[in-house]
C-alpha cells in the first residue's frame, strides 16, 4: 500500500510540475507603460513656469537703474555711478552686498532723484536750413518747413544738432590739490580707453594726499585691478580714487581735508610702486590734469 501511495504522490507531483512548465512557456504580457508626459514630467514644467524674475527686473532700462553684468561687483557699480556703495545697498534693500546676480537691476541714484531720459534732438535737413543772410521765415513759411523737409529728395544731407554739454553746478567749484607731494613725475596720462586716471611715480611709503575735502566712502582691496584702494566723495558730483597703496590710513565714513595724508604709496595689484589717481564726475572718469593744472 505504501508503494502504491508513494507512486501516486510522485505522479501527482509530476503532473503539477508539467502544468507549471506549460504556464511558464506561455508568452508573458508586456509591462504596463507609464505615461510620463502627464505624470512625471508635469512637475518639471510647472517648476520652470514658476521661476521668479530677478530682483528689480521691472525697472530694467529705466533711467537711474543698472542691470548687473557678469563680473560686476557692488564697489565697481557704485564707483561707475559716482555713489557710495553703502547707499546702493540701502536703496536696494540688499541683505548681502557680496551677493548680486547677473541680470539683477539695481537703483544707482537716490530714490528722490528724478532722472530724465535724454531728449533726441530733431534732425535738421540741409535743404531746409536758411542761407546765410536770408531773412527770418514768416509764420506761414515756418509752418511749411516740416513738410518741405519730409519731401526733400534722396541724398539730402541731414545734420543732427549736437547735444548740449552738462551745465556747470555749484559742485564743480572744488579746490583741488595734487594727491602726491612735490613735483612727482607722471608715468601714464589719462586715456578714456586704457587709463581712467593718471599714474604718478613715487617710492614705497611716500604719502598719498586727499586731493580735496571729502568723506571716505570706500577703503579696502575689494576692487580687482586697484589693489589697496581709497575712494573719497567730495560732493554729489565728484569722487576721487587712490589705488595701489601699501597702507591705508583712513576708514570708511571718515571726513578728510585737502592735503591730509590718507595712505602710503605702494605696488598692490600692480607691477611697480605708483599711485593711480582718478577723478570721476557723476561716475564718469575725467582727465585729472585739467583739474590739477592750477592746483596748489
Amino acid at each position: 500500500m505504501k508503494g502504491k501511495g508513494g507512486c501516486a504522490r510522485m505522479g501527482a507531483a509530476l503532473v503539477f510540475a508539467l502544468v507549471l512548465a506549460g504556464c511558464a512557456s506561455k508568452t508573458r504580457a508586456p509591462a504596463p507603460v507609464e505615461d510620463r508626459s502627464s505624470g512625471v514630467r508635469a512637475p518639471a514644467v510647472a517648476a520652470s513656469e514658476s521661476v521668479k524674475p530677478l530682483p528689480g527686473a521691472e525697472n530694467a532700462g529705466k533711467p537711474g537703474y543698472y542691470t548687473v553684468r557678469q563680473g560686476d561687483t557692488l564697489i565697481r557699480i557704485a564707483l561707475e555711478h559716482g555713489q557710495n556703495w553703502r547707499d546702493v545697498v540701502r536703496w536696494n534693500a540688499l541683505d548681502n552686498p557680496n551677493v548680486i546676480e547677473t541680470g539683477q537691476v539695481l537703483r544707482v541714484v537716490p530714490p528722490d532723484t528724478v532722472v530724465a531720459r535724454p531728449v533726441a534732438t530733431p534732425a535738421v535737413s540741409a535743404a531746409s536750413m536758411p542761407a546765410v543772410g536770408a531773412s527770418a521765415a514768416t509764420p506761414a513759411s515756418a509752418a511749411s518747413a516740416p513738410v518741405a523737409a519730409a519731401s526733400a529728395p534722396r541724398g539730402t544731407v541731414t545734420v543732427a544738432m549736437p547735444a548740449p554739454l552738462p551745465a556747470a553746478t555749484p559742485d564743480d567749484d572744488v579746490a583741488w590739490g595734487w594727491p602726491a607731494p612735490g613735483n612727482s613725475a607722471v608715468l601714464a596720462s589719462f586715456d578714456e580707453v586704457r587709463n581712467k586716471g593718471v599714474d604718478i611715480a613715487g617710492k614705497a611709503g611716500d604719502p598719498v594726499l586727499a586731493s580735496a575735502d571729502g568723506r571716505v566712502v570706500y577703503a579696502g582691496a575689494g576692487l580687482r585691478g586697484y589693489g589697496n584702494l581709497i575712494i573719497l566723495k567730495h560732493n554729489n558730483t565728484y569722487l576721487t580714487a587712490y589705488a595701489h597703496n601699501q597702507t591705508l590710513l583712513v576708514k570708511e565714513d571718515q571726513s578728510v581735508h585737502k592735503g591730509q595724508k590718507i595712505a602710503e604709496m605702494g605696488s598692490s595689484d600692480t607691477d611697480r610702486v605708483k599711485l593711480h589717481f582718478e577723478i570721476r564726475r557723476q561716475g564718469k572718469p575725467v582727465d585729472p590734469a585739467k583739474f590739477l593744472a592750477t592746483a596748489k
